[in-house]
């Protein structure tokens, strides 16, 4: 958007443009204000009068181009389909996937990750990463945003079984069942008394 090169004289004294702000803002206010006190008597019930979702017990539905926590897709024999040609790590600006790579039995095979991990503490959830997998070995479409860790650094990062096995439980489950488990885990995480170490 190109702003104006020359501004009204009301809109020089910027008091007409608060006001006018302030207004709109006040409006905003009072109508779901009124909309809130009318559901609490029973008229419009139908009628959400907030925007907010009362998580977890309410979850907000996710686009089908939303970039969900990462995974590693198998072939057909549940190998992964990683040939550890380190484009992914290239292409990541946060610097969070580390892969070390070495030689594989079968001579059809070149090489294979012999570690493959992702430190999701500094991943920016970008998305580079699947975009340059010329072999579509790496995914964010399991719908799912990143899990809930206990207060260990360490558990934030995900190795290679991890991501594997997160493909082999969406292909059991399937995207429906695997949101509703993990919204399922985040209540019994949100309903779970308090525990400390002292």
């Amino acid at each position: 958007m190109k702003r104006r090169e020359s501004l009204s004289l009301l809109e020089r004294l910027y008091i007409f443009e608060v006001i006018k702000g302030v207004i709109q803002t006040s409006g905003h206010l009072f109508k779901h204000f009124a909309t809130f006190l009318l559901r609490t008597i029973g008229l419009m019930k139908n009628t959400k009068p907030w925007a907010t979702y009362e998580y977890p017990d309410e979850a907000r539905p996710y686009a089908e181009r939303y970039r969900g926590r990462h995974r590693l897709t198998l072939n057909g024999d549940g190998s992964m389909r990683c040939t550890a040609c380190f484009l992914c790590a290239t292409a990541c600006p946060a610097k969070c996937i580390y892969i070390e790579a070495s030689e594989h039995d079968d001579p059809q095979i070149e090489k294979f990750p012999n570690r493959y991990e992702i430190d999701t503490l500094l991943c920016i959830y970008c998305g580079y990463c699947v975009e340059a997998c010329p072999v579509d070995a790496i995914r964010m479409d399991t719908g799912i945003h990143p899990e809930i860790y206990p207060p260990d650094p360490r558990a934030f990062i995900e190795d290679k079984e991890t991501l594997m096995l997160r493909s082999r439980v969406l292909e059991d489950l399937g995207p429906e069942a695997l949101f509703k488990a993990h919204m399922k885990k985040l209540k019994d995480i949100e309903t779970k008394p308090f525990e400390t170490d002292y």
